[in-house]
């Protein structure tokens, strides 16, 4: 379960944000709708405490993520925290598959091989584990940043923008493993966007 109360932050005098607060609970999705600087990315950098906030708190499963030092919110997040970023990060000299299973190993976890496989095939990209990233087309590596979020079963999925390189299909099958995943683990699944096409998926949502 996810909740934020007053959250606020400020690059600057000149570039302050206060958040309206949200709750999103386990197995629920929620929506964060907005235009190219209302702070969809920041928000949900704070959600992930990648950002710290200038005040309010960030609770998780009854933690409050504000409270934690440095080493601890790192921990929490690898263990925790799944997050599909707006442009994929990954390993260039890893394949595929070892990025997948990149997200075991930091949260000191098992390698599964069997669900990165399993991710791969409900994503469309099966026949790609031994690739290298670059050789993936955009969309592709969207879906890979996708299937890695989830490798841990994570408490919170958070996705930015994780449709704005995909077409309808694709689109479609991306919030339905989404959603699937959520439902599967008990996860909270945050969904930050400017794609009007997911307004009518998710009922539960927050204009920013």
């Amino acid at each position: 379960m996810l909740s934020t109360h007053q959250l606020t932050f400020a690059y600057g005098p000149a570039k302050q944000f206060a958040f309206p607060d949200v709750h999103c609970a386990n197995r629920e999705a929620l929506l964060i709708l907005g235009r190219s600087g209302t702070g969809k990315t920041t928000f949900l950098h704070l959600l992930a405490l990648l950002l710290k906030p200038k005040s309010g708190s960030v609770t998780i499963n009854q933690t409050d993520l504000t409270q934690l030092s440095a080493a601890e919110t790192a921990a929490f997040r690898a263990k925790h925290v799944g997050i599909v970023y707006q442009k994929p990060h990954f390993v260039s000299s890893l394949s595929v598959m070892d990025n997948l299973l990149m997200a075991n190993y930091l949260a000191n976890k098992p390698q599964d091989r069997d669900r990165a496989r399993s991710l791969a095939q409900q994503l469309g990209f099966g026949d790609h584990l031994d690739k290298r990233t670059h050789q993936l087309s955009q969309g592709e590596q969207q879906r890979v940043s996708i299937a890695r979020s989830v490798m841990n079963q994570p408490d919170l999925i958070l996705a930015d923008e994780p449709t704005s390189s995909l077409d309808d299909e694709n689109t479609d099958r991306v919030i339905k493993l989404l959603t699937e995943q959520s439902e599967q683990i008990g996860a909270s699944l945050v969904v930050v966007t400017h794609d009007q096409r997911l307004k009518d998926v998710f009922p539960n949502r927050v204009n920013l």
